[in-house]
C-alpha cells in the first residue's frame, strides 16, 4: 500500500492540525529494517513523506511486533521528534512543535511524557493567541482541548474566562475610542445616534465596573461642565441648564453642581465689578473732560447710569454721582448767571436732582435764574451813552497791579487745564468791581480762582473829557498745567 502524504486537514473544531502517515508499508521486514538504518544515517527520522525512518520501523513493528531492532529503532526516532518539539517549543515555533508532536506520538503512542507534552502545546498555543488578540483561534484551540483528558476542566474554564474577558476588553475598547473621538470633536450629544452620550450608554450596558468605563464617565461629565461654564461666560442661561442637567443624569453629584454654580457665580460677579471699574474710569475721563451728559453715549452721566443698571451696589456710583451733580450744579449756576434760556437751566437742575444734588444748591441756582436781570455791562452802556467806544476805553486801559490765579489743587490732582472769560467794570479809581464768569471751560473748575485774581488787579483811572470813566472789560483767563 502506499504511503499517505503528509498534509493539513481541518478538525470539528476549525483548526488545521497536522497529519503523519498512519498507512504502512508491506514488504519483508530485513528489507524495511535495511531501509530504516540507511534513513536514520541519513537523518531522514520523519520526512520527507513516505521515505523515512519513522515509516520503515512502523511498518517492521506491524509486521514482526517482537522484532527489538524495529522497537528500539521507534525509540530512537521518538527521541530525536521529542527534541525536535522541545527546541520547537523553545523557539515559540508551535506549528512546527505541532508535527514534531503529532509525530511523536505516531512513535510512541503508549510513552508516557505525551499528556504533558501535550498540556504544554496546548498551554502555549492558546496563550499565543489570547496575546495576539485572535479570540476566534484561541476559542477553536480551547474547543479542541476539551476533547483531550490530558487538559483538565479547571484549566479549560480558566481559558475560557480570559478569553470572555479579553472580548469584553475588546468591545469595551471598540466603544470607549467612540466615546472619545466624540468628546474631542464636542459631539456630546448631537446627533443622538452617534454621539459620546449614546456611545457611553453602551459602555455603561457592556462593563459599568470597568475602568476605562469609570474614566470615561469622569471625562465625559468634565466636558458638560466645560459647556456649561462656556455658556455662563456667553451669558446663554439656557444653555448652562441644559448642560447642567446633561452632567446630573450622568452622574455628577449635587454637591460638585452646587460647587460648580458658585464658582460661576463669584466668577460672573468679578466680571462685573471689572466692567464697572472700567466703566468708572470712563465716568471719571469724561467727567474730567467736561462732556457731562454728551455725548449722549459717551459721557459721564451715560456711564454711570451703566453702572447702576448692571452692578447697583457698586461703591464708586455714590462719589461719581455726587461729583456729577456738582459740576451740574455749576454749569446750570453759569447758564443763569448767564442768562441762557431756563429749558438749559431746567435740564441740569433736574439731572442734578437725579444724581443725588443738594436741595440747597439747587434752589440757590434757582434764586439765580428767577432773579431780575441787571444789564449785562452797565459801565458799557454807560459809555455807549456818551458817544465813548467801550473797545477804544478798554484798550487804553494800564494795569497797575498783576496777581496770577491760584492754581486749584483738585485740578492740578487730576491734570486738568482750562480756560475762564471773565467780565468786569474798572472803576473810575482803577480797581475792577462786578466781576462775573461768562464762560468756563470745564464749567465750574477754575471760576473762583479767576473771580478771586480779577479783584485784586489794579489800573490806572482812564480819563475822557477831563474827568475819571468806568471802563468795561472781557478778558480770558487760561490755567495751563505747568512743565
Amino acid at each position: 500500500m502506499a504511503p499517505a502524504a503528509e498534509s493539513q486537514a481541518a478538525d470539528d473544531t476549525g483548526l488545521a492540525r497536522p497529519v503523519v502517515e498512519t498507512s504502512l508499508i508491506k514488504g519483508k521486514v530485513d528489507e524495511l529494517l535495511e531501509k530504516a538504518r540507511l534513513a536514520m544515517r541519513e537523518r531522514r527520522y520523519s520526512e520527507p513523506v513516505g521515505d523515512n525512518a519513522l515509516l520503515y520501523y512502523r511498518s517492521a513493528a506491524a509486521s514482526d511486533p517482537s522484532n527489538g531492532e524495529a522497537v528500539d529503532g521507534l525509540q530512537r526516532v521518538a527521541g530525536v521528534l521529542a527534541a525536535r518539539f522541545d527546541e520547537s517549543m523553545n523557539g515559540g515555533r508551535f506549528d512546527e512543535a505541532s508535527l514534531a508532536f503529532a509525530n511523536f506520538k505516531a512513535a510512541a503512542p503508549n510513552d508516557s511524557r505525551i499528556p504533558n507534552l501535550e498540556v504544554r502545546l496546548m498551554t502555549a498555543q492558546i496563550s499565543k493567541s489570547l496575546a495576539d488578540g485572535n479570540m476566534d483561534r484561541a476559542t477553536a484551540l480551547i474547543r479542541q482541548a476539551q476533547s483531550s483528558p490530558a487538559i483538565s476542566a479547571d484549566q479549560i474554564n480558566k481559558w475560557k474566562t480570559e478569553v470572555n474577558r479579553r472580548q469584553e476588553d475588546a468591545k469595551v475598547q471598540k466603544v470607549a475610542s467612540l466615546v472619545t473621538d466624540r468628546i474631542r470633536d464636542g459631539r456630546l450629544i448631537d446627533p443622538a445616534d452617534d454621539s459620546a452620550k449614546v456611545y457611553m450608554q453602551q459602555l455603561h450596558d457592556l462593563a459599568p465596573t470597568n475602568t476605562t468605563t469609570q474614566r470615561l464617565t469622569r471625562d465625559l461629565n468634565g466636558a458638560y461642565m466645560r459647556k456649561a461654564r462656556e455658556a455662563a461666560i456667553a451669558n446663554k442661561a439656557p444653555d448652562v441648564d441644559r448642560w447642567l442637567t446633561e452632567a446630573r443624569a450622568d452622574g455628577v453629584s449635587a454637591s460638585e453642581i452646587s460647587s460648580f454654580q458658585k464658582e460661576l457665580a463669584n466668577a460672573r460677579q468679578k466680571a462685573i465689578t471689572a466692567e464697572s471699574d472700567r466703566l468708572a474710569q470712563l465716568s471719571r475721563d469724561r467727567l474730567r473732560d467736561g462732556r457731562l451728559t454728551d455725548p449722549a453715549q459717551d459721557s459721564t452721566a451715560y456711564y454711570i447710569n451703566q453702572i447702576q443698571a448692571t452692578d447697583p451696589n457698586n461703591p464708586s456710583i455714590v462719589q461719581l454721582s455726587h461729583d456729577l451733580s456738582s459740576k451740574l450744579i455749576d454749569r446750570a449756576r453759569t447758564s443763569a448767571q448767564t442768562g441762557k434760556g431756563s429749558a438749559v437751566v431746567d435740564s441740569d437742575l433736574n439731572l442734578a436732582k437725579r444724581f443725588g444734588a443738594d436741595p440747597k444748591d439747587v434752589l440757590a441756582v434757582q434764586a439765580i435764574q428767577s432773579a431780575p436781570k441787571v444789564p449785562q455791562s452797565a459801565a458799557a452802556r454807560a459809555a455807549s451813552a456818551s458817544g465813548m467806544n467801550p473797545a477804544s476805553l478798554a484798550a487804553s486801559l494800564k494795569r497797575t497791579r498783576y496777581v496770577p490765579p491760584e492754581f486749584p489743587s483738585k485740578a492740578l490732582s487730576q491734570r486738568l487745564s482750562g480756560a475762564v472769560t471773565v467780565e468786569y467794570t474798572v472803576d473810575s479809581s482803577g480797581d475792577p468791581r462786578d466781576v462775573r464768569v461768562i464762560e468756563a471751560t470745564p464749567p465750574g473748575v477754575f471760576d473762583h480762582a479767576a473771580v478771586a485774581a480779577v479783584k485784586r488787579w489794579h489800573y490806572d483811572p482812564v480819563m475822557a473829557n477831563g474827568a475819571p470813566v468806568e471802563v468795561p472789560v472781557r478778558t480770558s483767563i487760561r490755567f495751563e498745567l505747568p512743565k
